[in-house]
């Protein structure tokens, strides 16, 4: 494809007519290059482009088409012999699911109310293992009197001599080296099948044999032993249960009895007899001292408040209206007395004046009668003050009392605390006994029950088969017929691959014998390694194979337009590492215009120049190895890194070649020539792509970090040209410089001749 350097539209014409190559005139350059030169004859070697040839192998499977058919028939007929001699067999199933089942009235009291967990996956495997048993093996063996059948025992019938060597040189087992229940054993378990359905909780049992009666019975037998199996466990387990727990209950008889036998002897001794509440006797009485105590201050705080107030309301002279004062019944009957007489004086004094002796004698009863009211009162107060301190003193009596108390229960707290213990201990011991007589009981009901609960059942029983489960026979005749057919194809297949991919000796390269001999250039031996630092000899005018002598006169315009342009490449620096070097000139002026602009770079710096056009002969005959290999054998990994580095004869620039004569150009395109560039671009100061006219390259290959150098045609117009320069920075060309005009082979410059370090 070509490159997206144009764009559609109007000025297309015109980019068509500056981009076109007359052919005579290409012909004509290509001519002037390949004057002079030596003629090399090369016989190249056809390349191998790692194609298969799907044409030859098809033809091979036709030619050898009876290499095919032949063992496919026979492996037929061989397979449909085999099925019919062999003894067929009947298989049945049953299944069983795992779903926990218990009798609700036969849990534990305490379980009753809980949830049973269901059955997890790894519970379900156990299963399967417990049907796949040896113990059930026997049972169900001995119930099916399979040791009686040939079928499980190959002794009855009598070996074959077959089985007898096989056995002797130990492919298999010797028959009369086993135990007759060993070989029933095998027998069995070759026969049975059981696994967990997915997702799920049953079982599936599966039993095969000749008798298509005999398979179900047994499948069914298997699956009955093992509930019964089960059945006898849980039977089993509670046996050993209600054994276990009678001793133990008998150990903590005596235990209990022993423990509280310890408490009371020594509550006798300690005289820590219990009371009420379940308190001891001392704690009892000083909660009562106490009690006693609190209500005795109680009394004396209230006899001296109320004793202290009424003396300071005589002390004040104010009416005395205590309670005790007012309560008093002679209290009571003076104050009516007071009451009266007033009302008499009021009476008399509307009537008397007051120095009247009625009047007088009033006012001396009713004075009377106050003094008497205070003495009462003063009486009441003596009275509580006196109830008061017979308070004080049975508070001092009963704080006597509860100190002693306390005396006497901080001496009893250490054996309080033994009491304590000792109780502590009966107590676990009377629980612990309480505890193993419920499941004592419990597990004495469940061994008595003879249908205990199991954790399975039945859900589908196993009946007769009509239909042979082995052999398949028409799965078995087209596999062994398929496998033949393809493993004898593959065998004819991969001779033929084989075949084409053979190594091919690669033709090497003579002088013509035709030729007159020429003169050859000295020859500076290649590099082995792709970096190296280049040491410049003195100038030597020489010039180059290619290019004939130039004249006094010739113009070097051209010359001095390429080195500006080098000199700009050095000032850029790593803005220039990688140039592509493009255009429409015609016959050898791309490639010889990049070739002096690399030796031009080479005088001061590393550069390697990149094939990428693989139409010109300037770069192999300049070249120290014209055969070398190139970019396509590096990409076919026939070559490596550093056999594709080549050497300039005249200058120290470096050369990597698009490939030998005949490669397929489809491998420039391939993503690894970009890793195989960006390689280059690390070990080199400037790495110049000859891009020819990039009609099959890869964009991105070109244009990425890079900058262009265009070769125009000499007829090309200036409107061509700038616009040429403007498609190609719009496809991604950093910065683009046009050539004023291509270098012709015959206006080549001497180049400066350099030896390797």
């Amino acid at each position: 494809m070509r490159l997206a350097f144009w764009r559609a539209g109007k000025d297309k014409a015109v980019v068509e007519r500056a981009v076109s190559k007359p052919k005579t005139e290409a012909s004509v350059a290509e001519a002037k290059a390949t004057e002079g030169a030596p003629r090399i004859e090369a016989k190249p070697a056809p390349v191998e482009s790692g194609d298969i040839d799907l044409h030859a192998l098809g033809a091979a499977l036709a030619r050898k088409r009876s290499w095919i058919i032949m063992p496919t028939v026979l492996a037929l007929v061989a397979s449909v012999a085999a099925v019919n001699l062999v003894t067929p067999r009947y298989k049945s199933e049953s299944r069983i699911l795992i779903d926990g089942r218990e009798n609700v009235f036969l849990r534990p009291n305490s379980d009753r109310t809980e949830e049973r967990q269901a059955l997890d996956a790894e519970a379900v495997t156990s299963q399967v293992q417990l049907v796949l048993s040896r113990d059930l093996a026997r049972e169900i063996i001995k119930k099916n009197k399979l040791a009686e059948r040939p079928e499980f025992d190959p002794v009855l019938k009598g070996i074959s001599p077959l089985k007898s060597l096989a056995a002797l040189v130990g492919i298999g087992r010797d028959p009369f080296s086993m135990t007759p229940e060993e070989r029933v054993l095998d027998a069995y378990y070759e026969r049975l099948q059981a696994y967990a359905v997915d997702k799920s909780r049953v079982i599936v049992v599966e039993f095969q044999s000749a008798d298509p009666d005999l398979a179900a019975r047994v499948a069914n037998s298997i699956a009955d032993g093992y509930l019964v199996l089960q059945q006898n466990a849980r039977q089993e387990q509670a046996r050993n249960a209600s054994q276990w727990l009678a001793g133990e209950i008998e150990n903590l008889r005596k235990k209990v009895s022993d423990a509280e036998a310890r408490v009371e002897d020594f509550r006798s001794k300690s005289s820590l007899f219990v009371g009420t509440n379940n308190t001891t006797l001392s704690n009892q009485q000083m909660g009562e001292v106490n009690t006693q105590l609190n209500n005795a201050r109680a009394l004396k705080a209230d006899a001296e408040a109320k004793a202290r107030f009424i003396r300071e309301m005589l002390q004040s002279g104010k009416p005395i209206e205590a309670s005790e004062v007012l309560n008093s019944e002679l209290m009571r009957r003076l104050s009516e007395q007071r009451v009266t007489l007033r009302a008499q004086l009021a009476e008399q004094s509307s009537t008397l004046l007051g120095n009247h002796p009625r009047i007088k004698e009033l006012k001396a009863q009713l004075g009377d009668l106050e003094t008497q009211i205070r003495d009462e009162a003063g009486k009441i107060s003596r009275s509580l003050e006196n109830d008061a301190r017979i308070a004080s003193g049975r508070v001092d009596s009963l704080t006597v009392s509860l100190e002693q108390l306390k005396k006497q229960a901080t001496s009893t707290n250490g054996q309080d605390v033994q009491l304590r213990a000792l109780e502590r201990e009966a107590k676990a011991q009377r629980d612990l006994l309480e505890t193993y007589l419920a499941k004592y009981r419990e597990a004495n009901t469940r061994e008595s029950i003879d249908a205990a609960p199991t954790d399975g059942r039945i859900i589908s029983r196993a009946i007769v088969s009509n239909t042979p489960a082995y052999p398949k026979k028409l799965p078995i005749v087209l596999i062994a017929t398929i496998a033949t057919l393809l493993l004898s194809s593959g065998v004819v297949v991969t001779g033929e691959l084989l075949r084409q991919t053979a190594p091919r000796a690669v033709a090497a390269l003579t002088p013509s014998q035709t030729q007159a001999p020429v003169r050859q250039e000295p020859v500076v031996e290649p590099l082995n390694q792709p970096v190296v630092e280049p040491i410049v000899d003195p100038v030597m005018r020489q010039p180059a194979p290619l290019q004939p002598e130039m004249t006094a006169d010739a113009d070097v315009t051209e010359f001095a337009e390429i080195e500006r342009l080098a000199d700009s490449l050095r000032t850029a620096g790593t803005a220039a590492k990688k140039v592509t070097v493009l255009g429409t000139a015609a016959g050898e002026a791309i490639t010889l215009s990049m070739l002096t602009l690399a030796r031009h770079l080479a005088r001061d710096a590393r550069v390697v120049v990149v094939d990428l056009a693989a139409s010109s002969l300037t770069l192999a005959a300049v070249s120290v190895d014209p055969i070398a290999p190139g970019l396509a054998e590096l990409m076919q990994g026939e070559a490596s890194f550093a056999q594709v580095i080549n050497r300039d004869k005249f200058s120290q620039l470096h050369l990597v070649m698009a490939g030998r004569p005949g490669f397929d150009r489809s491998l420039l395109q391939s993503p690894r020539v970009a890793l195989a560039i960006d390689a280059l671009l690390r070990a080199y100061d400037h790495v110049l792509l000859d891009a020819g006219s990039a009609s099959d390259l890869p964009a991105e290959l070109l244009t990425a970090n890079a900058r262009a150098v265009v070769v125009p045609d000499a007829s090309m117009a200036p409107d061509a040209r700038a616009l040429m320069c403007e498609q190609l920075k719009a496809v991604g060309f950093s910065a683009v410089t046009m050539l004023g005009k291509p270098v012709q082979p015959s206006d080549a410059v001497e180049a400066p001749r350099v030896v390797a370090a």
